[in-house]
């Protein structure tokens, strides 16, 4: 059994049908979905940007509302996957039962759990995009550099589902996931260069911030905003793959532990 609980995740296909399923449901409540997970980035954006930029002046060579607009993208990504991952899994997998319907299927669990990462990645881009959008509309994504950073959205909602997927595997009721929200999420928002450079931190803090997965799509995400290309792209890819295979393995050990026993 213990040989089973560590072992690399067998993927399918058939991961697939859980991400339609997820989709088919997603689907008559998508306008109120994404419109959630949007509008509270939007307002900080528009209130910060105007706001506090009119004060700022320029920053990082731009002005504030185009910095601040990069780090939202990444930030209302990372956000997005994350509650999906969390709320929306925790409640398939412990309170609907979903998850038990499906594996009577000719389904495995790595079969749903491939599934549910996908799906929390789709959401996640979806979000993206929708945030893209709207820094289009107000002319502060240059194209055609703004669609490269449509891949590394996809790349940032995979790193967050799959770590969202290790933090449900442990919880024992939705309270436990203001654990991870609270000591993680915000903290990496406030470090990872959303609101200021992150050259600007001490270098221990700086250190700490550059290990963490929306740092690099943050990194990623601002140069192509601007009209230019990131520097160390590819080391920055590297940290978000990494991020997302090394999470999804600890998550589908953490889920068989759980589930399996």
């Amino acid at each position: 059994m213990s040989e089973r609980i560590y072992a690399l995740p067998e993927l399918s296909l058939r991961s697939l049908a859980v991400w339609r399923r997820h989709f088919l449901v997603w689907r008559k409540l998508a306008v109120p979905s994404i419109l959630g997970n949007l509008a509270d980035p939007l307002i900080m954006l528009f209130g910060l940007g105007y706001g506090l930029g009119a004060v700022l002046g320029n920053l990082g060579g731009t002005s504030y509302f185009a910095f601040l607009a990069a780090g939202f993208l990444g930030s209302s990504t990372m956000y997005a996957a994350s509650f999906e991952a969390l709320f929306s899994a925790f409640s398939r997998m412990h309170v609907q039962k979903t998850w038990e319907a499906i594996v009577n299927a000719p389904m495995t669990l790595d079969d749903v759990l491939a599934g549910e990462w996908l799906w929390a990645a789709s959401k996640a881009l979806a979000a993206g995009l929708c945030m893209l959008a709207v820094v289009a509309v107000v002319g502060y994504a240059a194209w055609p550099h703004a669609l490269a950073a449509i891949p590394v959205l996809a790349l940032v909602g995979l790193a967050f589902g799959a770590l969202g997927l290790a933090v449900n595997a442990l919880a024992t009721g939705y309270d436990f996931f203001s654990y991870y929200m609270t000591l993680l999420l915000t903290p990496m928002m406030l470090l990872s260069g959303v609101f200021f450079p992150v050259e600007h931190l001490p270098a221990l803090v700086r250190a700490i911030a550059q290990a963490l997965p929306l740092y690099h799509g943050v990194e990623l995400v601002r140069p192509l905003l601007g009209g230019g290309w990131p520097a160390g792209a590819l080391l920055h890819l590297a940290v978000l793959a990494a991020y997302a295979a090394g999470a999804f393995y600890l998550a589908t050990v953490l889920t068989r532990r759980r589930l399996l026993r």
